[in-house]
């Protein structure tokens, strides 16, 4: 059984912990662990291969991740855009022999029953076989307005409903057939393929065109002019709620998507004030609070049912029950300021930046090259760079010439000139870059050679 890990999303629910290049499923809330990690460690006890299907940035954030995990071997699917859960499954699918049987899951879900998650996967594994799509209805504790409902007689699917108003859901939980949709399915790949060309011939038709397009060396990438030919749609509205062979397996697994800081606060530890653990909160009288930050000291005085959210660069303070509007948060943050965007800290394919000070007429910079790693061979037409390294040994190109950089020493970059810093040594090379121009933007970078080394 293959285990299809859908890493895309733009994680704005968790902002400003999660951002569009950090998403939810790669910040490391538990235990030093992503969601991300946690499902491939989950899954592969059960499934033999891991196939991730991302875009070009959290490729490299799943690839470091999995190295962490000493996970090597792997297969990726790069999507250039997203077009929802129908096309991806359906690209991954087409790599897959027919009879290959795939657990479909999303990568930002936590499943703390793992021995019940065990019976029921394989309750599904045994379904699939005999041809049926499976979903997997988690059993409602409450009754939950922010997801989907499945309603269900046995194992059959009677409907899929959408997120209903409070009187609704407490009727279907009432009901006792009724559960939330947890966005996993288990298949045979060429079982869904089938289902999808009879339901949604043109997402199969184009999502087909575009896997015969790809290239394959070493991953599979999708060509940008073929993924936007694709029509957007889920799986749920393109196969899933039109087929009629699918089941649904009663998952009592201790589940949650996540999907708020409220519903975070309910999973992660706490202190004896019911506080979220946190070694730099100084508490006063306070309890009952999610109060999340690593860089600073959080003190808080006679206060109660908070979120308190500190990322260096941005502060969240909101009411609990009342997470659920930073949508609205982001959406005013998109107007001003890349900050929905990427954090202080960026992660690129060859290790990290953080930006110290950025000024309108210089920025300071954090660059941490990973051993064996370059960046790109590239110039800038707005600013000069001044590189101080730290720590390690640089081969700096500035050029056409080539030359050792050691601790305490430096090196100048004028505008326009094409260079290249590598890290040929065994440490990581720790470095200040200091820009000054008019400019500072990332988007002043031509890239005259980039390093896909990495990339198989």
């Amino acid at each position: 059984m293959t285990n299809i890990i859908l890493c895309g999303g733009s994680g704005t629910r968790l902002w400003p912990v999660s951002r569009t290049l950090m998403p939810k499923q790669f910040v490391k809330l538990f235990e030093e662990k992503s969601l991300f990690q946690l499902t491939v460690e989950r899954n592969s006890k059960i499934c033999d291969n891991q196939f991730i299907v991302s875009n070009t940035e959290q490729y490299f954030l799943a690839l470091d991740q999995l190295e962490e995990l000493h996970k090597s071997k792997n297969r990726y699917l790069l999507e250039p855009i997203g077009r929802n859960t129908a096309p991806a499954i359906a690209l991954a699918c087409m790599a897959l022999e027919e009879d290959e049987i795939v657990l479909v899951t999303p990568s930002d879900h936590l499943i703390k029953d793992e021995d019940e998650y065990k019976i029921v996967l394989e309750k599904a594994k045994l379904l699939a076989s005999k041809n049926q799509l499976v979903t997997f209805g988690i059993t409602p504790a409450f009754p939950e307005t922010g997801f989907g409902y499945i309603e269900a007689e046995g194992i059959d699917v009677k409907a899929f409903h959408e997120k209903p108003n409070l009187e609704t859901a407490t009727r279907y939980v009432n009901a006792g057939n009724y559960y939330w949709n947890s966005g996993m399915f288990c298949f045979k790949a060429g079982i869904f393929l089938e289902e999808l060309k009879k339901y949604s011939p043109e997402i199969y038709n184009a999502s087909l065109l575009a896997y015969k397009g790809a290239n394959k060396n070493g991953m599979i990438r999708i060509k940008h002019e073929d993924m936007v030919t694709i029509p957007e749609d889920s799986i749920d509205y393109a196969v899933m709620e039109k087929s009629r062979i699918v089941n649904v397996i009663a998952s009592d697994i201790n589940w949650s998507d996540v999907g708020s800081f409220d519903a975070l606060f309910e999973e992660l530890p706490k202190d004896e004030n019911n506080n979220t653990q946190n070694e730099k909160h100084i508490n006063i009288n306070s309890k009952n609070n999610l109060v999340y930050g690593q860089n600073k000291y959080i003190a808080t005085i006679d206060i109660e049912d908070l979120i308190i959210v500190d990322t260096g660069d941005a502060l969240l303070v909101s009411k609990k029950g009342s997470s659920q509007k930073i949508k609205q948060v982001v959406k005013e943050i998109k107007k001003i300021s890349e900050l929905h965007h990427i954090h202080l800290t960026g992660h690129r394919p060859w290790g990290t930046y953080t930006v110290l000070e950025d000024t309108d007429k210089y920025k300071i910079k954090r660059i941490v090259v990973n051993p064996g790693k370059r960046l790109s061979l590239q110039k800038h037409y707005h600013r000069n760079e001044h590189w101080v390294v730290v720590s390690g040994t640089a081969t700096v190109r500035v050029g056409d010439e080539t030359k050792l950089v050691r601790a305490n020493e430096s090196t100048y970059i004028k505008m326009g000139e094409v260079h290249r810093l590598s890290n040929e040594g065994k440490i990581p090379v720790v470095l200040i870059e200091a820009q000054v121009g008019e400019y500072m933007g990332e988007d002043d970078i031509v890239r005259i050679e980039d390093d896909y080394k990495r990339e198989g």
